[in-house]
């Protein structure tokens, strides 16, 4: 029995916008039933797999494999074509067309048709984000369209700092879908500082035992007088990195660790107190750090404390193999921080300072080169490339390393020009810790002021690089610190739904940040607040935050 076509969806719009996207010729508009198949050929699998388990799911429909004489009468068609490559981004482009009774996704690579499934799901609505079907529909229209897409930058990606603030794994888990959602491709995790050790380490296990949790926690900035007094704490054993290294290569995101070094170590010097300057502290009085802020207390620059992290990054390579994503090369990254590394005590160190005259060290700034260079080389001859915070340009790089450029563009645009790869996340443009909105509801306000459509207009590539210097910005990513999120609902606000707007910025090709029609962005927004809402997701609302994402009385650093 035939049933009769209903009338044509209105397109949705997308978020981030496609290169070219036009409604197609006024026919029949295929729709997903009951009945529709997957045609999928060799090495397309796991993205039908995902349709099926997501999309499916969401629907209320199988999506079973095609076979030769099924009832199907749509087809979502999945095709590999490698010509493609060249004019859509490499394995990431992707094209969508429709006939009356198929939608085929092509794309040169599998990353590709899984972005080209994402935007599908965009395409069916905000019923398609969720886990279960909330209504009875049975039937499914897909806008005809026909749309070619493809990523601007290589890197687009976030930090997630779960170290001062931890988040359980499954909470990662959910971020990296929602990353995937918005084409994003690089988790960035900072796994240890002052306030936290996140990742076990067999060969040091008080690192977790010991490093992982704190007695208190400061509420709100360092400022405030405010303290939450019960142990914070937590951590990633192996078999949960390997799982989220798993799941998220399954999306064509490379997780990307941050063990931070030399500064930023007073968990792990409150587990091995030999860590730290024992000949000028009493190491063995500190504990897991329950403050914000740089701490002093730094790692001692000895052979003792090389060998100790070099045994820590062997551990590290192991969990985060290389070639997990291996279209991006991502996967080979480590970072290693290398920022904010207070100098106090190894200028009152003789162990330090004798350091400096053996190896002929222009001073404490010196020192921290040499212990950065140390495992330059040491993650080099390993075929790993170190990156870390743009501080480790002050004393020279390996060929291969790569930089952060946090401190505004300065650094990145230096290490461009020095012919290395840079990742921009400048502190003004896109660090969502900052808060959104100059009014006093904004919950424990921090930094300067970044609203959506400042993130909008954010442009990775530094005008005043000639064009072979800006093809070392390999992207950019948004950092999210976490010293003033306490839970996910605070992670949620932050980041949302200024990471939509990031994504934009990194993916779609836009004009330069003043000609930016942001009214249409922001028109876009509307339906895209819908699917963030089927998502879960606990984001800034456009008029001002929800009672309950206040935090009256609770002192921030506005600037």
């Amino acid at each position: 029995m035939n049933h009769p076509s209903p009338p044509p969806a209105p397109t949705p719009t997308l978020v981030p916008a496609p290169r070219h996207a036009v409604p197609a010729a006024p026919t029949r508009t295929p729709v997903l039933d009951p009945h529709t198949t997957i045609e999928e050929p060799c090495g397309t699998t796991a993205v039908a797999n995902w349709l099926r388990g997501t999309l499916g799911a969401a629907l209320g429909l199988p999506l079973s494999p095609h076979t030769p004489g099924s009832p199907a009468r749509t087809r979502v068609r999945l095709t590999l074509a490698p010509d493609l490559a060249g004019g859509l981004g490499g394995p990431e482009g992707y094209r969508i067309g429709t006939t009356p009774h198929s939608v085929i996704l092509t794309a040169a690579a599998e990353p590709g048709l899984f972005h080209a499934a994402q935007t599908l799901r965009q395409l069916l609505g905000p019923e398609a984000f969720r886990r279960a079907p909330v209504t009875a529909r049975r039937h499914w229209p897909v806008p005809a369209v026909t749309l070619e897409d493809g990523p601007r930058f290589r890197w687009r990606g976030l930090m997630l700092d779960v170290a001062r603030h931890f988040m359980p794994k499954d909470g990662v888990l959910r971020y990296v879908d929602l990353m995937a959602a918005h084409k994003l491709n690089v988790l960035h995790l900072h796994l240890t500082d002052d306030q936290g050790w996140r990742i076990e380490i067999r060969r040091h296990p008080r690192l977790t035992e010991v490093g992982s949790w704190r007695t208190r926690t400061k509420f709100g900035h360092r400022a405030s007088p405010l303290w939450e007094d019960k142990p914070h704490g937590g951590f990633y054993a192996r078999d949960d990195i390997r799982e989220i290294v798993a799941y998220a290569a399954a999306r064509h995101i490379a997780v990307v660790p941050e063990i931070d070094i030399p500064g930023h170590s007073q968990a792990a010097i409150a587990a091995y107190p030999e860590l730290g300057s024992t000949d000028v502290v009493d190491t063995s009085s500190l504990t897991v750090w329950d403050n914000w802020g740089i701490s002093p207390n730094v790692l001692a620059p000895t052979d003792t404390v090389l060998r100790f992290y070099e045994e820590v990054f062997e551990e590290v390579l192991e969990l985060f193999p290389p070639d997990a994503v291996p279209y991006s090369g991502f996967s080979r990254f480590v970072h290693i921080g290398g920022d904010e590394c207070p100098k106090d005590q190894w200028r009152r160190s003789p162990a330090a300072q004798a350091r400096i005259r053996e190896r002929g060290l222009d001073g404490e700034d010196g020192l921290q080169a040499w212990f950065v260079r140390h495992f330059d080389d040491w993650l080099a001859a390993r075929g790993r490339r170190l990156i870390g915070w743009d501080e480790i340009l002050e004393g020279g790089l390996a060929p291969g390393a790569a930089v952060s450029s946090w401190r505004g563009y300065e650094g990145g645009v230096a290490a461009a020009r020095a012919g290395h790869d840079v990742v921009m996340c400048p502190e003004r443009q896109v660090y969502l810790d900052h808060r959104q909105d100059p009014g006093p509801d904004e919950p424990v306000p921090i930094g300067f002021v970044r609203t959506l459509e400042d993130v909008y207009r954010f442009a990775p590539v530094p005008p005043e690089l000639t064009p072979d210097q800006a093809r070392h910005v390999l992207g950019a990513q948004a950092n999210v610190w976490t010293e003033v999120m306490e839970d996910q609902g605070r992670v949620d606000y932050q980041v949302f739904p200024r990471l939509a707007a990031f994504a934009e910025a990194l993916w779609s090709p836009l004009p330069p940040p003043a000609e930016r029609d942001f009214a249409d962005f922001d028109a876009r927004m509307t339906t895209h607040y819908a699917r963030l809402d089927a998502l879960g997701v606990a984001y800034r609302p456009p008029q001002g935050p929800h009672p309950w994402q206040r935090r009256p009385g609770v002192e921030g650093r506005p600037r």
